[in-house]
């Protein structure tokens, strides 16, 4: 009994780390998403600033070169992390589905305990 509870203490445990893991994941993408979109808006200030719009345009600016090449960078990231998250909420599902069943047999078991106790107790009675 001693031991199914150290489990389920386990389990439990490694659900909030794999929810945490998830929720990292999710905040490092809306960050990533925020920081894209900041740069999308510099971009398009920068194009209507210098008027060109054309990045083959001789005289297109750097700092949206830049910036452009900073934003395709962290739009490959988020696709990785997106891959991340994916795999990170079926570990979640699956831990989720491992400690959902041995909470059930503890609690079988505690039933099965508490009708043997009370079966005791009728016969001493």
């Amino acid at each position: 009994m001693k031991s199914r509870e150290s489990v389920a203490r386990l389990k439990r445990f490694q659900v909030e780390e794999k929810r945490r893991h998830v929720q990292q994941i999710e905040g490092m993408i809306a960050e990533f998403e925020r920081m894209s979109a900041d740069l999308a808006a510099q971009i398009k200030a920068e194009q209507e600033r210098t008027g060109i719009h054309d990045t083959k345009h001789y005289a297109y600016s750097t700092f949206a070169k830049a910036a452009a090449q900073r934003r395709d960078n962290l739009e490959a990231s988020i696709g990785e992390l997106r891959i991340q998250l994916d795999v990170a909420a079926v570990a979640l599902d699956g831990a989720e589905e491992e400690l959902a069943k041995l909470e059930a047999l503890a609690e079988r078991d505690h039933g099965r305990d508490q009708a043997a106790a009370q079966h005791k107790g009728d016969r001493v009675a």
